[in-house]
């Protein structure tokens, strides 16, 4: 059991040496199928394991599969323009990733002649590689001796030794590493022990509602079980509050051209280089709307109220009211060609622009 207001050290490897048979046994008889498993090469690995940072297995599947058909290989992931990598990452969110992808791309090329490396210690010099993703590449597509500590095993683990540090903390995570390292090998078998560990906790062990503990092939050797704690793993310190931010977003449609405005944002920051609806800070009335497009120079016929939409990031909340704005029939050329605005097409905002889920919701 755990000491209240300190923190259980770990076990060492003794205490987890038991998970290994009855997991290996386990896996081969739930493992579902999934693209990424059916064919393993190293950069089908990488593509899906970063994918699945952040975003449910259902959703990722036909993102997988269209970067697949798009970008088959390393090479055509670096040499793949900017606006098409966001284009095929748009809706995944975090687009942070895809940036990386292509930078860790780029050097693969350059410095590794194209082949992804598989060494543990190689991979964490990519950019967008973390110890969890260098662990479940060097294991799964090069059967080295490397844990990959996610969520998912950082929830099981906990729970089975009653180990009550907080998994938000690198700390923790590189203690469940140390204490699971012992009980790999240089072999296959490291690639079907994380694969394990990884669906125990999502599918048996899982982070929303009750663990399915009655399927669970460690419900015999888990602690918290045991003791019925398993509510009290695994432990997280209280988050901040998020920062909360209003703007008006302004979907403005140029009946003539049968074009829409957008601006792409800033080459770095938040949803860094994609393309969004022009937006007004705060919450303002449709005669102020009214007023900022006339003096960018748009003649603005009407000014119509939207329905309004919440989107939350990781630490910041956007609170956005909207207005539809119809152009006036005009010399709309000369308005396009102003640079306060890009103006896209119908085919072009399906085909070509990368615009984030928080601007979605105007679009429909």
């Amino acid at each position: 059991m755990t000491t209240k207001g300190k923190t259980r050290v770990m076990p060492d490897a003794d205490a987890l040496a038991a998970i290994k048979a009855p997991l290996l046994a386990w896996y081969p008889t739930v493992a579902r199928v999934l693209p990424w498993r059916e064919r393993v090469t190293p950069y089908r690995v990488w593509i899906s394991e970063i994918m699945l940072q952040q975003t449910r297995v259902a959703a990722v599947i036909p993102y997988f599969e269209r970067f697949m058909a798009k970008l088959p290989d390393i090479a055509a992931l670096a040499r793949v323009d900017d606006d098409a990598l966001m284009k095929l990452w748009q809706g995944l969110g975090y687009y942070s990733r895809a940036r990386n992808l292509k930078k860790a791309a780029q050097i693969i090329v350059r410095d590794y002649g194209g082949a992804m490396p598989l060494a543990f210690d190689e991979l964490l010099k990519l950019p967008g590689i973390g110890r969890y993703t260098a662990g479940a590449i060097s294991s799964i597509a090069g059967h080295h001796a490397a844990p990959a500590v996610d969520g998912n095993v950082l929830r099981v683990v906990t729970r089975l030794v009653e180990y009550d540090g907080d998994v938000l903390k690198d700390a923790t995570k590189r203690a469940v590493e140390d204490a699971l390292r012992p009980i790999y090998e240089e072999s296959v078998v490291s690639a079907a022990l994380n694969q394990a560990l990884m669906e125990l906790g999502a599918t048996v062990c899982v982070p929303n509602g009750a663990p399915h503990c009655d399927a669970c092939p460690l419900k015999n050797i888990c602690r918290a079980q045991k003791h019925q704690t398993i509510e009290q793993f695994p432990h997280k310190a209280a988050k901040k509050a998020r920062r909360i931010e209003q703007m008006t977003v302004l979907h403005i449609f140029d009946p003539t051209t049968k074009r829409l405005a957008l601006r792409q944002r800033p080459k770095k920051g938040l949803l860094a280089g994609l393309y969004e609806l022009p937006h007004l800070p705060g919450h303002v009335t449709a005669a102020a709307v009214r007023r900022a497009l006339t003096d960018a120079g748009l003649p603005v016929a009407h000014v119509k109220k939207a329905a309004p939409a919440r989107h939350i990031f990781s630490h910041v909340e956007w609170d956005m009211t909207a207005y539809d704005i119809t152009l006036a029939p005009s010399d709309t050329d000369a308005v396009c060609e102003s640079g306060a605005f890009l103006w896209a097409t119908p085919d072009e905002l399906q085909t070509t622009y990368s615009i984030p889920a928080a601007f979605q919701y105007f679009l429909a």
